[in-house]
């Protein structure tokens, strides 16, 4: 009776033991048999989707009858189709895509595009944008998404660069275009007279001829005088033309600031004019482009952008750097031949100019006579400044802008002289000696000129004043390397002056080539005569 009762507990621990095992073994089949179910069905929709016709993708128009409906432009077409109950209702936005069904309902929104045609903006409406292409023809589009935003923020100006569809009428994106950013740079310089040497006469040429007709603009009319629409700065390469030219407009600036009582607090506390004057940096050889049309298609833009800016009343100063690149007298094209119609295009900007009492165009070049006569003549560019090599005494206060007593100079300079303001005098003093030494060990070459006269050139016949700039950094690299050497105590010397004027002489690549006469006499200013020979020493 014992053993039966003790049996009964241990088969039935046996059944249960088995039926737990078969439970997880029927579990894992279930399991197994739900995935392939799964599995099945995801190939199955697969196959399903392979079998369905193309979907096509449109632009939304507009969303109507509470999200239900929505007009989307597809193939060429304007049309109202059904939206699918799954399409979330808040990413149907205006000039967003979306794709379309079998049965052209809208099933997905897609996003906003960010590929198209690029477009100028001409002028913003409310929150529609009229663009132009690039063969001028305009259109009104509207803005969608993010380009949207940037309109009602008005950080959209015209100008600007924007993706468009003009079949559907949106404009999705703006671009950012290195052809307008690196070319025209609407930004006030911060170089000043004071930073520019040995050019006061120029200085005051230049200011009596732009200044003071946006400072005094009564007078003028009052004397029935009409102010230059042009300004030429010619001469010599490496002497300030683009300087003076960056200094006008920071001079402006202030200026106008100052007469019209505009100021703003600067970083110190102290009141300071505001800057109310726009400086359109031009670089000639980047404008040019191999395609037809497109040099005279960005002239036209620059002078666009300057009448827009000044007709709000602020001085624009145009600068064409390098005029000669793009500015040739017509008819000496070797291929294209652009200059017949870059030039026309110019003459045609300068003469409209007139309409606009703002815009002041000012043009620097080494190279004056290639520029066509017409655009010379008065009435476009009416003031011709010629930027001088610097003299004794101008390259000397070219010298004092850069040789200073706050350059490290070497203190058995210092003690000699007294003062570093001494010391760095003398240092100036060297250089200026050096330079401009006239004797016949000195000689370079001689002209010999059609009337039988001659004209001995020095190495001081061809300074400039990036040469002097020049001098100076030979000098403080030479300081540098010596104390890091440590060959010296530290700080500029008479030898490192010296030897930084022998050097920039040896390696100057101002002179021209010695087989051209004529190019001699160019570049020293003799051109009343002509040279017939030439002798190198």
């Amino acid at each position: 009776m014992t053993d039966n009762t003790q049996s009964q507990p241990e088969s039935m621990r046996e059944l249960q033991l088995a039926n737990r095992t078969l439970g997880a073994r029927n579990a894992k089949l279930v399991s197994m048999l739900k995935a392939s179910r799964d599995k099945l069905e995801e190939m199955n929709a697969r196959l399903e989707a392979l079998a369905e016709p193309p979907s096509t993708y449109g632009t939304l128009l507009a969303v109507s009858n509470k999200g239900l409906e929505a007009e989307v432009f597809t193939n060429n077409r304007r049309m109202r189709v059904p939206v699918s109950p799954l399409v979330d209702r808040a990413a149907m936005v205006p000039g967003c895509t979306v794709r379309l069904a079998e049965g052209l309902q809208v099933v997905e929104v897609t996003g906003i595009e960010d590929s198209g045609d690029i477009a100028q903006v001409v002028e913003i409406v409310g929150e529609r944008v009229i663009i132009a292409d690039k063969m001028g023809e305009e259109s009104v589009v509207k803005a969608a998404g993010s380009l949207r935003e940037a309109v009602i923020s008005k950080d959209i100006t015209p100008g600007d660069s924007v993706i468009v569809d003009r079949r559907s009428g949106w404009a999705f994106e703006a671009v950012a275009r290195t052809e307008v950013t690196s070319l025209v740079l609407e930004e006030v310089p911060d170089v000043s007279y004071e930073d520019i040497g040995g050019l006061s006469a120029q200085i005051e040429q230049i200011r009596d001829a732009v200044e003071l007709p946006f400072l005094h603009p009564e007078i003028y009319q009052e004397y029935g005088l009409r102010p230059p629409k042009g300004v030429l700065l010619y001469g010599p390469p490496g002497n300030g033309k683009t300087l003076i030219a960056k200094a006008v407009a920071n001079s402006l600036a202030q200026q106008m600031g100052e007469a019209q009582g505009t100021t703003s607090r600067g970083d110190t506390g102290d009141s300071q004019p505001r800057a109310k004057s726009y400086f359109l940096n031009i670089k000639g050889p980047e404008l040019l482009n191999k395609f037809v049309g497109e040099t005279e298609r960005q002239i036209r833009q620059i002078f666009e952008q300057a009448r827009r800016v000044a007709s709000s009343g602020k001085p624009v100063i145009v600068f064409f750097d390098e005029m000669e690149a793009i500015f040739r007298t017509r008819g000496t094209g070797v291929s294209s031949d652009m200059e017949s119609t870059v030039v026309p295009q110019l003459l045609a900007e300068l003469d409209g100019v007139e309409s606009v009492e703002n815009v002041i165009v000012i043009g620097a070049s080494n190279r004056e006579e290639l520029i066509d006569p017409a655009v010379l003549r008065p009435g476009r560019l009416d003031v011709k400044i010629r930027v001088e090599r610097p003299g004794k005494e101008a390259a000397a206060e070219i010298l004092s802008k850069y040789l200073t007593a706050h350059i490290p100079i070497n203190k058995g300079l210092v003690e000699e002289y007294g003062t570093a303001e001494a010391a760095a005098a003398h240092l100036r003093e060297r250089v200026v000696s050096h330079l401009f030494q006239k004797d016949p060990s000195r000689r370079y070459i001689t002209l010999h000129f059609t009337d039988g006269s001659t004209q001995d050139l020095y190495w001081a016949d061809f300074v400039s004043g990036a040469m002097l700039t020049n001098i100076v950094d030979r000098a403080k690299t030479s300081a540098i390397k010596d104390a890091l050497r440590g060959t010296t105590t530290g700080g500029l010397t008479i030898a490192h002056v010296e030897d930084a004027v022998a050097a920039e002489v040896e390696d100057n690549e101002d002179l021209p080539d010695t087989t051209n006469p004529a190019e001699w006499a160019r570049i020293y200013g003799h051109t009343n005569k002509r040279v017939v020979d030439i002798t190198v020493h």
